[in-house]
């Protein structure tokens, strides 16, 4: 994969082409260039939505906010149970559940657009000066 953590090679290895790329202070966890997973503090969290949230609330686990410049953020990955390094079994299907929802993610933001309406746009007009009328010589 990237030479990163040879743990957590072996724990996303099963989910197949995981590459890890340094950023954000941390690492971003990828497949099939959508990031689903990342490592910030040492702590592996992994992407969520409404419907995934539930598993992580279950576990006692709260989505990962940061300080912005306006205030806390709350971003979409919550932190990895910690019992899953010890299950690498079900630790893939977690990784797995958390790529889905990138890619669900990604279909919601790329799915069909919508045909532009074709409207006619009146040319603008601009103002021209007017045409002076040439003067007789001599006058």
């Amino acid at each position: 994969m990237s030479g990163y953590d040879p743990l957590l090679e072996d724990l996303f290895a099963p989910l197949g082409g995981v590459t890890f790329r340094r950023m954000f202070g941390g690492v971003g966890i990828f497949k099939e260039t959508l990031m689903f997973a990342l490592v910030i503090d040492d702590t592996v969290h992994m992407k969520v939505n409404d419907a995934t949230k539930a598993a992580y609330e279950a576990e006692g686990l709260a989505p990962w906010v940061y300080e912005g410049r306006n205030g806390p953020v709350t971003m979409p990955y919550c932190p990895a149970p910690e019992r899953l390094f010890d299950e690498p079994e079900e630790f893939a299907e977690w990784a797995r559940t958390a790529f889905g929802v990138a890619v669900a993610n990604r279909a919601a933001k790329t799915g069909p657009k919508k045909k532009a309406k074709a409207t006619a746009r009146p040319k603008a007009r601009t103002k021209t000066a007017p045409k002076r009328r040439a003067r007789p010589p001599g006058k």
